[in-house]
């Protein structure tokens, strides 16, 4: 028996007029697993499956993808109860071919109460070639 992948957390869909959320697998799924992991092309990609790597509770591959310069020691884990709800992209901004920004919406719930965390990130491009999250803020 042939199960499909679950649709991507993150929400992408595979063109702008589709109703249709890509599947884990043929979306942030190969960017925290297999031949392609760690690899994503771009710093929407690398945002779109950090995301997803929080509501799947991949700590590993959260530090993996944060900057040295800025990464934490560990990542703390979510409190009891939260539950992840959307993500929406807002805008991705190249600066040049290394240094991008990504600004996003993430929805969560805690407690019965929602809530947003709007944040723009800056990426950076390091030696190897792969796209790596350095901080963000509040737009």
């Amino acid at each position: 028996m042939i199960t499909a992948s679950p649709p991507c957390p993150c929400g992408r869909k595979p063109s702008a007029i589709s109703t249709r959320t890509l599947s884990y697998a043929d979306c942030c799924g190969r960017w925290h697993q297999g031949p392609q992991a760690l690899q994503a092309p771009d710093a929407e990609a690398l945002m779109r499956s950090r995301y997803s790597a929080f509501v799947l509770g991949l700590p590993d591959y959260l530090l993996a993808t944060w900057h040295p310069r800025t990464r934490p020691g560990q990542i703390e884990p979510d409190e009891p109860g939260l539950r992840w709800l959307g993500l929406t992209v807002k805008r991705h901004q190249a600066q040049d071919a290394d240094h991008a920004t990504v600004e996003f919406v993430a929805r969560c719930k805690l407690a019965g109460r929602a809530q947003r965390l709007h944040e723009l990130s800056r990426f950076e491009r390091d030696a190897q070639g792969r796209w790596l999250y350095v901080d963000g803020s509040s737009p």
